[in-house]
């Protein structure tokens, strides 16, 4: 009887109130799909890491003609010679770098001018740029990439080489922008579920005080504290989880068929997140839901309907 009771209730508050829940319900989903977006990008950052990071190389870049520089001292020979490109092979396979590095490769000029077409394929500047200008380089393969130093202190002063560059340092500009991107998410995300707090507070206060009467004469027969402020808390749960629910399938859409069925497609060589590893949020988001809305409803209550 009491569980009917209660039923009765909640469809009566959720169709007398059907605008308002129907507000909740949206900005749930606006909100809790921002939280989905930035633990999405999350995972991607994670993934996209321990992808690259076992495939970052050390480029030890040799002198060409346009490095013939004071600031490249190094360099001031001009460019490198075959006796330079030996010497650096010989310490490469030298028992004190050797321990450090489990291959390396050597990119001649013509390469370079191919791998450089191939990155740059739809930029203007692909034309002009020649072998000649780019440099050929030593890719080196480390057994740990943070003991890049190592290679970095073996071959900077070596003649022949212009410079080191651990490319690891560029993945981790790639990485920070996404993890501006992601805090981003979440401060917009954090705004978003303020104002879904601050509305199911509003319209639990507009249904307690839409039904005053009701829950004065519940008051009077005896009916206990939980039984009448329950109907109006599982309101805003019930409408706080349907907008789970639709922040969750949003951002399994965008993993199935931006991520998966997109990127993935048009960038073969990077690793994405796939649309069954983004489920892991959806229990998350449908749990935060009930929170959001559970607790704003009691806080409301307590103010609102005194009991």
């Amino acid at each position: 009887m009491r569980l009917a009771f209660i039923l009765g209730e909640i469809g009566g508050g959720l169709r007398r109130n059907l605008s308002m829940v129907v507000s909740v319900i949206l900005v749930t989903f606006v909100s809790l799909t921002f939280v989905g977006a930035a633990g999405m990008l999350q995972m991607q950052i994670t993934q996209m890491k321990g992808f690259w990071y076992d495939k970052v190389q050390v480029a030890v870049f040799l002198c060409v003609d346009s490095s013939t520089s004071p600031t490249s001292p190094t360099c001031a020979a001009g460019p490198a010679t075959d006796e330079q490109k030996k010497n650096i092979e010989s310490l490469l396979d030298s028992p004190a770098v050797k321990q450090y590095v489990t291959s390396w490769t050597f990119e001649s000029q013509p390469d370079a001018l191919k791998h450089f077409k191939e990155q740059f394929a739809n930029s203007p500047i692909v034309d002009s740029v020649t072998a000649d200008q780019l440099p050929a380089s030593f890719r080196v393969n480390m057994v740990n990439p943070e003991k890049y130093q190592i290679i970095n202190e073996t071959f900077s002063a070596t003649p022949g080489v212009e410079t080191v560059i651990d490319q690891r340092q560029l993945l981790e500009r790639l990485f920070s922008v996404m993890n501006a991107a992601s805090l981003v998410a979440v401060g917009i995300a954090a705004l978003m579920l303020i104002c879904a707090i601050l509305l199911i507070a509003t319209t639990i206060r507009l249904s307690a005080f839409s039904r005053r009467r009701e829950t004065g004469i519940m008051r009077l027969v005896g009916a206990s504290k939980a039984v009448i402020q329950l109907p109006f808390v599982l309101e805003g749960v019930i409408a706080a989880v349907i907008g789970a629910v639709l922040a969750s399938g949003t951002i399994w859409l965008v993993a199935r068929f931006f991520i998966q069925g997109y990127l993935a497609e048009q960038y073969k060589d990077t690793a994405f997140i796939s649309a069954s590893q983004v489920l892991i949020l959806a229990p998350a988001l449908i749990v935060l839901g009930i929170l959001l809305a559970g607790l704003s409803s009691l806080l409301t209550l307590r103010k609102y309907l005194k009991v």
